[in-house]
């Protein structure tokens, strides 16, 4: 059992608790954004609590400043009426800011404020009627002096609070109403003693104000809602980020789990599969030579043939297999040495030449004899070739020809180009070609062998060395492939010697001779 669940954990079937619950945690938050955005109405346990917030904030924020403005409307009323009447109304005054300020702080200091948003929406909402009175009764105080300029005072300052109050408390439409309605009922209060001409200019005007302080508090309002909006969708993309981040974590850990198993599965094949394979091939090589006198039935050896054509063509896909599992894990180690590169073309059309004559293809060379060698991995160069060759064989009709070309590039390089004259591969089909195990559609028609990895191999091969592996091809017209090594592989030569040229000197026949040359200038 314990090796079962060692198992399960290795191939990524049983997560990890503390991933588990991560990934818990942040489906709860994604459901609570994405319920907050689909909400239509506002209540107390989505939007309205962050208003309720906002307002406790503002409160929090423009009391200190509503006090100084207090101090200074209370030290110009001195001017029109005793210090104790001023003193009493500011009593009144600072009680109803220490109110609001009171409630604010106690709020913002809860622990879960949206469970208790709905009983404090009332507390607030009767706080600012609250001051809103206090500030009316300012009214009653300065109206007792009979000076024109005293009203005219009251009402400057009972608009300056009502406009204060529409910005502060626009989080909460009704506890604007609450604070500017004792307000409105003062400027009429104020306005009534005044003649029909005055009453109706001043009241048009103090409507006027009023109405526009009542429109900027819903559109503040609707900004608040739009910016609550925007915040929730903050928190939903990077909730959903979290998420997708968790994702692909887990993605990757399986991944690399995967990664494991095939890297064990296929060290494991390539012995398990090799041993009986090189038992196979040897009796069925055996068979077929008639080693031990001759079959009695003619068709065993046809048969034996067939055994050991099918065992080289498993152990080839094998092989290919194991190789391009290892250039993909970066495993490939090159063993890099001095190698010539048209002697490697050379030796490997040399091999393949009995396969094109067979079908009858011409094979032309236009091959650099003076290129110096480069520094590759000679195996992985003559594969190459291979590779390259043994396709455009296997695609060329009876008949056509292969250029095989090895020269310098423009960048100081080395290239190898082999073309052909077969039918061509689409131009939507090259990334399949050049995929794992990739076939193209003329290769599945005609049932051609191969395991499409020949091409990928090559180009992995290439990229190690730091080439460059190039594809060209169009119906029709036919295939050229180009491998190009960087002028970072390329050896320079060294220069021939001349036979007739003096010996170099060495290091103390240079002094001596330093010396010799002083003297005489010295002696002269």
């Amino acid at each position: 059992m314990v090796e079962v669940a060692a198992e399960k954990v290795d191939k990524g079937r049983v997560s990890d608790p503390a991933a588990a619950a991560r990934r818990r945690t942040m489906t709860l938050k994604m459901r609570q954004a994405r319920q907050t955005l689909t909400t239509s109405t506002i209540d107390f346990t989505g939007q309205y609590a962050s208003l309720a917030r906002l307002f406790a904030n503002s409160i929090a924020g423009a009391t200190p400043v509503i006090a100084l403005v207090a101090l200074a409307v209370g030290a110009i009323a001195c001017y029109w009426v005793p210090a104790a009447k001023v003193m009493s109304w500011g009593v009144l005054l600072a009680a109803s800011l220490a109110v609001r300020y009171g409630l604010a702080v106690a709020f913002l200091d809860l622990p879960e404020p949206e469970k208790a948003s709905p009983s404090w929406r009332r507390k607030f909402i009767a706080a600012e009627t609250f001051s809103g009175a206090a500030w009316a009764l300012l009214v009653v105080l300065l109206l007792q002096a009979g000076d024109p300029n005293a009203r005219t005072f009251v009402l400057i300052v009972l608009l300056l609070v009502a406009g204060m109050t529409a910005m502060v408390a626009s989080a909460i439409p009704f506890a604007v109403a609450g604070s500017l309605l004792p307000m409105a009922i003062a400027i009429v209060y104020v306005l009534g003693p005044a003649t029909r001409e005055q009453t109706m200019l001043m009241s048009a005007l103090c409507v006027g104000i009023l109405a526009y302080f009542v429109i900027l508090a819903n559109r503040l309002h609707r900004t608040s809602l739009a910016g609550l909006s925007f915040q929730a969708e903050k928190d939903a993309l990077i909730a959903e980020l979290e998420q997708a981040k968790l994702n692909s974590d887990e993605a990757r850990r399986r991944a690399e789990s995967a990664n494991l198993a095939k890297s064990r599965f296929l060290a494991t094949m390539s012995h398990e599969l090799r041993t009986p394979l090189n038992a196979i091939l040897g009796f069925s090589e055996v068979m077929k030579a008639e080693l031990f006198g001759a079959h009695s039935v003619p068709v065993y050896k046809d048969y034996s043939n067939d055994i050991h054509s099918s065992g080289q063509h498993l152990l080839m896909l094998i092989n290919e297999i194991l190789d391009l599992s290892r250039v993909e894990a970066g495993r490939y180690e090159l063993k890099e040495e001095s190698v010539s590169l048209p002697g490697v073309v050379e030796e490997c059309r040399h091999l393949m030449a009995m396969r094109a004559k067979t079908r009858n293809i011409e094979v032309v060379e236009q091959l650099d004899a003076d290129l110096p060698r480069i520094w590759a991995d000679e195996k992985a160069v003559r594969q190459v070739t291979l590779n390259l060759l043994s396709n455009a064989i296997k695609f060329t009709p009876q008949g056509g020809t292969i250029t095989i070309k090895v020269g310098w590039t423009s960048s100081g390089g080395q290239y190898l180009s082999i073309r052909d004259t077969g039918p061509g591969i689409a131009e939507d089909e090259i990334p399949i070609v050049l995929s794992s195990f990739g076939r193209g559609t003329l290769a599945q028609k005609n049932a051609e062998e191969g395991s499409g990895l020949g091409l990928p191999i090559v180009k992995g091969l290439v990229e190690l060395h730091g080439g460059e592996f190039r594809l060209k091809s169009k119906l029709r017209e036919g295939t050229e492939v180009v491998v190009i090594f960087p002028p970072e592989r390329v050896m320079n030569t060294l220069p021939q010697l001349d036979p007739t040229a003096p010996p170099e000197e060495t290091p103390e026949q240079r002094a001596q001779r330093r010396a010799r040359r002083w003297s005489r200038r010295a002696a002269a």
